[in-house]
């Protein structure tokens, strides 16, 4: 797929257009969203995505379109995994409900830099080392039984500080209230950041995490890093809508990791076969391809990852409204 410099500048400019309008139009002045704004402005970002496969389709074809949808789609399904720990950070710093909008618009915005280094970083990699996609496949399938393991355990969670957050409280002096929407303030003549500053640090240092896995599953969907950046880029924009709309359903969605756990492992197998069909790895075949098992088309996989969220979706809202209907007090006898 040859994309010109003009289309990447085009892309990016709108990204970076629709980000300044996100903060200039309803960040800069903190409020608590309605259920309402959340929904509208969720369903113009999915709009905006979909359109935009649309004109792959038309200028680049069903390939590409399909992959470019098989990749966003996973990329918005991931979004939602990482939200139940966005709702663990804002609860854990007790950040108010008018202040969340900032924080998460600025992680948004950090995690669209950190994955595009990673996009590139490895789109370079797989450019020069067939033998990646072993690793990236590998590695797929290791947090698809990790994600699987650790699903549908009963503890509470709890968010867990970690490198980053320590790192910046020791280095960084921190106050222990909220000052409006300052990330910095003064204090005596002296600076101290804020716990909104603090709460931006966690979101920040979590995105790694979650870059860690989306990167090398929409690898395993297209190689083209246009789409791969793209489709990053498209399901990011509206998880701050998202966050708001569906915070109050997250808990619902019990058997989401188990689905997510299911599409991972199958991008993973993929990513194997791609591996043995690329393998230049001598102490496999002697280093020649390995073509027994064909390669996984792309309507497959789009089919598999639609199937597995709308099974596991369907499952989870049936089984919370069991477990409510079996919570709900019997009502006193009239008669009695």
């Amino acid at each position: 797929m040859d994309v010109p410099f003009w289309v990447w500048a085009l892309t990016v400019g709108a990204i970076l257009v629709m980000i300044a309008f996100d903060f200039f139009g309803h960040v800069r002045t903190p409020h608590a969203p309605t259920l309402r704004e959340s929904a509208i402005w969720s369903a113009v970002y999915v709009a905006i995505a979909v359109v935009f496969g649309l004109l792959v389709f038309w200028f680049a074809g069903a390939q590409y379109g399909g992959e470019y949808f098989a990749g966003y789609i996973t990329e918005k399904s991931l979004s939602v995994d990482n939200l139940f720990v966005f709702v663990l950070v804002m609860a854990s710093f007790a950040v108010p409900r008018e202040l969340q909008q900032k924080v998460l618009l600025f992680g948004i915005a950090f995690a669209l830099v950190l994955r595009t280094l990673f996009i590139f970083l490895g789109a370079a990699a797989i450019e020069n080392f067939s033998w990646v996609f072993y690793l990236f496949g590998g590695f797929l399938i290791y947090t698809a039984w990790a994600q699987a393991r650790g699903a549908g355990k009963d503890e509470e969670e709890e968010f867990t500080e970690n490198f980053f957050l320590r790192l910046t409280r020791k280095a960084v002096p921190t106050t222990d209230d909220y000052h409006g929407d300052r990330m910095v303030t003064k204090i005596d003549g002296k600076r101290y950041i804020t716990p909104l500053a603090i709460a931006l640090v966690a979101i920040g240092s979590a995105d790694i995490l979650f870059a860690v896995d989306s990167i090398p599953a929409i690898f395993g969907l297209t190689q083209e890093t246009y789409l791969v950046f793209a489709a990053n880029a498209f399901a990011l924009l509206g998880l701050r809508q998202l966050f708001f709309l569906i915070d109050g359903l997250l808990d619902r969605l019990v058997y989401l990791a188990y689905g997510l756990s299911v599409i991972l492992g199958f991008i993973g197998v993929k990513l194997l076969i791609h591996a043995l069909h690329t393998n230049e790895l001598p102490f496999i075949n002697g280093g020649e391809h390995v073509t027994l098992v064909p390669e996984i088309p792309t309507w497959l996989s789009l089919s598999v990852i639609l199937v597995t969220l709308v099974v596991t979706t369907v499952a989870s809202l049936a089984k919370s409204k069991r477990d409510e209907a079996e919570h709900v007090p019997a009502k006193p006898d009239e008669r009695a």
